[in-house]
């Protein structure tokens, strides 16, 4: 009879180990940008605007913009939104003419963990 209250508790403390590890090593994943991914745009953006899945750190994260004939475009600084620190914000420093643009990001986490990728879209 012990051995099966030993085991049932074991199974529950492994569960909720489980549970609340997974927890603990999410990473931040973007959820959100602007432009939108896969899109085409009529104005050119004066800003990008990145919106993750938890909280990152402005410091160690960074955006680097792309265009036509994979030309890098001039970027600021990163800005965590004041009232969210899921969503960043990177203004574009010079107008995007026409054609395909491609966004790379990197972010580290509240948590320390970093992740990256990129998206693309257009300005008609």
């Amino acid at each position: 009879m012990t051995t099966i209250a030993s085991r049932a508790l074991c199974a529950g403390v492994f569960l909720t180990c489980m549970l609340t590890t997974s927890v603990a090593f999410a990473h931040a994943h973007l959820k959100q940008q602007s432009p939108a991914a896969d899109t085409q745009v009529d104005k050119a953006p004066q800003a990008l605007t990145l919106s993750f899945s938890e909280g990152i750190e402005a410091k160690f994260s960074g955006v680097t913009l792309t265009g036509p004939q994979q030309a890098t475009v001039p970027v600021g600084a990163v800005a965590l939104n004041e009232k969210d620190n899921k969503q960043m914000s990177v203004p574009v420093e010079q107008t995007l003419t026409s054609g395909d643009y491609t966004v790379k990001w990197h972010v580290v986490s509240v948590d320390g963990h970093k992740t990256q990728g990129q998206y693309r879209f257009s300005v008609k």
